[in-house]
């Protein structure tokens, strides 16, 4: 059996299905790990979330921040912008149903026996494993249960930067949710920025570090395969692996098989949907 963890598809659906013929990817036999951002920006939305639904246990995928979009859009909590191609998915008969199979994939996604993480964007320093999955497990709940709406009211915004235990309500679940879907950088003090987009360069003593670079238990002794940050060149940074090749600018779409003793990678050139800017 083999595991191929796959970067940001953002409806990408035609370079998803050729990089799964390149792989010779067998669904009765495969596994797939997707990093989120199923969905968005790609021309094929819908066809992508209905093709990893029908998967069912053969495909495990965490949530992004496109994809935590399209929930709050269904919920009207929030508003179609500029660039958004996932309407096709609103307006579809199942729509509803594939948007609520989305409202129950996790944040985080760990297997012991690979020793390998799955998140969309990042693990927040101080954090063990254990500690992750807990507190993924708190924003999954809620946005699983009855008091959906009001979280989705109050997903957005980008405070608080720093972690706290004592963090409650709305100010935790925020912080947990923007770790785990948005983050890229962090202030030497462990403050989120959330601004900061562009690639790793040459930094002064007090500018932003990629959270990867943080001393950390989570990712000391555990793999990490990430993805969301188009603008990090696709590889390893010590034990975490960026998967994101950005496929929806013309990049390429990316995979990792992960079931081996050493990991192996996978590509495929995109034409791209949308031009970078």
């Amino acid at each position: 059996m083999a595991v191929y963890v796959i970067g940001d598809i953002q409806g990408c659906y035609r370079d998803f299905r050729k990089l799964l013929k390149l792989l010779d990817f067998k669904p009765g036999k495969d596994r797939l790990w997707l990093v989120g951002d199923l969905v968005n920006r790609g021309p094929d939305s819908l066809k992508t979330l209905r093709f990893v639904r029908d998967l069912g246990d053969r495909a495990v995928t965490v949530l992004g921040n496109h994809d935590l979009h399209l929930i709050a859009v269904q919920h009207a909590h929030d508003r179609l912008r500029e660039g958004d191609t996932l309407q096709q998915v609103l307006d579809a008969p199942d729509g509803p149903e594939l948007i609520d199979w989305l409202r129950h994939r996790p944040l985080l996604h760990f297997d012991i026996d690979l020793n390998f993480a799955l998140v969309h964007a990042g693990i927040y320093p101080g954090w063990s494993i254990s500690d992750s999955l807990a507190r993924a497990s708190e924003v999954e709940t809620v946005l699983r249960g009855s008091s959906a709406g009001d979280f989705l009211d109050h997903m957005y915004g980008n405070r608080p930067l720093k972690w706290s235990d004592d963090l409650e309500g709305m100010d935790r679940l925020r912080f947990i949710t923007n770790v785990f879907t948005r983050m890229r950088y962090l202030k030497p003090d462990r403050r989120l920025d959330l601004n900061a987009k562009g690639a790793p360069q040459r930094q002064k003593k007090d500018s932003a570090i990629p959270w990867f670079e943080f001393k950390q238990s989570a990712i000391k002794f555990n793999r990490v395969a990430f993805g969301h940050w188009s603008t990090l060149p696709t590889g390893q940074y010590g034990n975490c692996f960026a998967l994101d090749s950005g496929c929806i600018w013309g990049g390429r779409l990316t995979a990792l098989r992960i079931d081996k003793k050493m990991p192996r990678w996978h590509s495929l050139s995109c034409k791209g949907a949308m031009k970078p800017g």
